[in-house]
């Protein structure tokens, strides 16, 4: 079997007479995308890892399953979304709460890149495949049960029929019905209020200089600079730590018991992560003449104002394909 082989050249054979470096060729193709959605499920870029591996091993172990009614790629699918949903009922992970998701972590823009184009002509489309992978969607969709979860994500990211996600599920499609209003309610009520126009692109000019300068004042340490960028309303999290603190007053509060203001030197460079403007902060340490990773802010602009900052800590910085060191200033 060659790389000429797609989906559509299985047809109704089914995978009979590919071997095992045939199958890997074909399924690795859709390995990224099947990440994106398992990470879509779980909220936690390593769970998604585990997850599609997994996967694979499923598919391969049970190729004789696939005889050819739908495509190779929905097929997969099924097999992902039941290994997410496996995974969360032995894990049962502490539940999201109040907006808050310990366990989630960033995705690099620089791998979403790799997604195949698909539609990515038509306008809803683009938008659908951005506005899922944004961090406020991901904790949004945390908040749900891991059902409800997947039968969103496949009729509403995905585009899945409801009988297709009835029968991955084994319900009926009544109860996928109702599941998905259900989903959909609750992804109302853990959304920001301004759901229409919260995504604001790296790519917009205004949000590009609002960047620019939340980053000059974060190395200058000038709090009444980044006050002034904050909405009354904003939002502060740290995962895996405990807590968010929300409302300007709060935010502030909190950078400045943590220390914030008696950071040593600064530097800021800014990077993308879920879709989303982010800047990651590096430490001078003198010890080692240069500047290491400090956090990741990840920001969500709405109406020329920071809305909400997600902060990462310094161990997602390989992940991001972020330097582990900067020069001293000046240095080449």
């Amino acid at each position: 079997m060659t790389s000429a082989h797609t989906d559509e050249h299985l047809g109704g054979g089914g995978l009979d007479g590919v071997d095992e470096s045939a199958f890997a060729g074909l399924a690795g193709r859709h390995r990224r995308e099947l990440h994106v959605h398992c990470y879509r499920m779980l909220g936690s870029f390593e769970d998604a890892e585990d997850t599609v591996q997994e996967t694979l091993l499923r598919a391969w172990r049970r190729r004789e399953t696939f005889a050819g009614r739908s495509s190779f790629r929905a097929w997969l699918y099924r097999i992902a979304t039941n290994a997410c949903l496996d995974l969360l009922a032995r894990r049962r992970p502490e539940p999201a709460t109040g907006g808050e998701v310990r366990w989630l972590q960033p995705y690099p823009d620089r791998l979403l890149d790799e997604l195949p184009a698909g539609d990515a002509d038509e306008p809803e489309a683009v938008a659908v495949a951005r506005e899922t992978i944004e961090l406020a969607y991901l904790v949004a969709v945390q908040h749900l049960a891991p059902r409800p979860r997947a039968v969103l994500i496949l009729r509403d990211v995905l585009g899945w029929p409801a009988k297709d996600v009835a029968e991955l599920l084994g319900d009926s499609v009544n109860s996928v019905n109702s599941a998905l209003q259900r989903a959909r309610a609750g992804m109302r009520e853990h959304l920001p209020a301004e759901r229409q126009d919260w995504t604001g692109g790296a790519e917009d000019v205004g949000t590009r200089e609002l960047v620019r300068r939340f980053t000059d004042a974060s190395v200058a340490k000038d709090i009444d600079a980044l006050a002034a960028m904050l909405r009354d309303d904003v939002r502060c999290s740290m995962p895996p730590t405990p807590g968010v603190h929300v409302g300007r007053d709060a935010v502030l509060n909190d950078w400045l018991q943590d220390g914030f203001a008696d950071l040593g030197r600064l530097r800021g460079v800014l990077t993308a992560v879920n879709r989303q403007p982010a800047i990651a902060f590096y430490l001078w340490r003198e010890s080692e003449g240069a500047y290491l990773p400090l956090t990741i802010d990840v920001l969500r602009v709405t109406g020329g104002a920071v809305a909400e900052i997600v902060i990462f800590h310094d161990d997602q910085f390989p992940r991001l394909g972020l330097p582990q060191r900067l020069p001293a200033d000046g240095a080449r």
